[in-house]
């Protein structure tokens, strides 16, 4: 959610607090203040969790205590994993091991590093996934699965379940 509220005293308790009215869970608060910026508005990011059907009376709870709703957004990819490939990576076309992936329409590559140490030597890259549910999940690393086989790379996953 992104509230807009006064900048006073209180004012982010009176946010936060029907949050856990409602049986919310507070996963981070991002509040930064312009130091040069000459308004009384504050605006606040949090993420949280809510039990199904509550999001209606922290809505009303909210509104009575005079915050405003800028934005409110649902995460619909709540399973993340991260793996490691190796290999000659950019040769065998990272972008297509990527659409593989996000082409699917239940999983995504969110996050993305990579380290090559030189144009003929193997690169390796760190590749972050999320995906709708833990089977869409385990789809998803099929494929990769696959499609690291086919292109002749390492592919290193975490051991355990998926979360």
């Amino acid at each position: 959610m992104k509230l807009e509220m006064k900048d006073s005293p209180g004012q982010l308790v009176a946010a936060i607090k029907p949050i856990s009215d409602v049986g919310g869970n507070i996963i981070a608060v991002i509040h930064q203040r312009e130091p040069d910026q000459d308004t009384d508005i504050l605006d606040v990011q949090i993420v949280l969790e809510l039990p199904e059907g509550r999001l209606e009376k922290l809505i009303v709870l909210l509104k009575e205590q005079g915050v405003h709703i800028q934005r409110i957004g649902e995460e619909r990819l709540l399973y993340k994993r991260t793996v490691i490939l190796i290999g000659h990576l950019m040769h065998t076309d990272l972008s297509d091991t990527v659409d593989q992936i996000d082409s699917t329409g239940y999983a995504e590559v969110c996050e993305l590093s990579m380290s090559m140490p030189a144009v003929n030597e193997r690169s390796s890259s760190r590749i972050t996934i999320k995906a709708l549910s833990k089977t869409d999940m385990e789809s998803a690393l099929a494929i990769l699965r696959k499609v690291a086989k086919k292109k002749d790379l390492l592919m290193i996953e975490p051991l355990g379940e998926i979360a």
